[in-house]
């Protein structure tokens, strides 16, 4: 497949942080368009790099998780999944934490099957997503102050069902689930 290559970038003039709230930044880039010459405005969000883990067990099963989400309002289910820490030493790294940290599972057989921009318009991070095979559970989970999590297994064969009945509808999860279906190669794993 060949792709074309598009519009040409946009040259930063000036870079300004407006705000900084912990979990992400707020930035203006003043661009020059390089097809008119004018400048134009535009306000980023800046954060940390997400990671998000599908994580099978021996017996085809996938460890899913339920939690309160501020941003709808609602509980969601979802995989696990958090942010690449500072002291991350990597994405992988944050994966295997925010796997133990939030179900107490751990495996020793990872992939990355892919990565996506959560919303390019505005946002500056990477979406990171994991396979960890052959997940067991090592532990209890052991949650932040801000986390209410319960673990749930259901069978791999079920996921497509919890997709088209809307129980699943957080869209990182569900590109996640893509890669899953996919995997890094192409090869469809349905």
């Amino acid at each position: 497949m060949t792709l074309r290559r598009g519009p040409a970038p946009w040259n930063v003039e000036n870079r300004e942080i407006l705000a900084d709230h912990r979990v992400f930044r707020v930035r203006k880039d003043v661009c020059r368009s390089p097809k008119t010459s004018r400048l134009h405005e535009f306000f980023v969000l800046e954060g940390s790099d997400w990671i998000n883990v599908v994580a099978t067990t021996v017996d085809d099963q996938i460890v899913l998780i339920r939690q309160f989400r501020h941003g709808a309002g609602e509980v969601t289910l979802e995989i696990p999944g958090g942010s690449v820490d500072p002291s991350d030493s990597s994405p992988l790294e944050a994966a295997r934490r925010e796997l133990l940290e939030e179900t107490g599972f751990a495996s020793d057989h990872w992939v990355e099957i892919g990565r996506v921009n959560p919303n390019p318009a505005i946002q500056a991070n990477t979406c990171h997503t994991f396979l960890a095979r052959n997940a067991v559970k090592v532990a209890e989970p052991a949650l932040d102050g801000t986390e209410d999590i319960e673990v749930e297994l259901f069978q791999v064969s079920e996921l497509d069902s919890l997709v088209q009945e809307g129980h699943i509808t957080h869209a990182l999860v569900l590109a996640a689930l893509h890669f899953f279906r996919v995997g890094p190669s192409g090869a469809s794993r349905a």
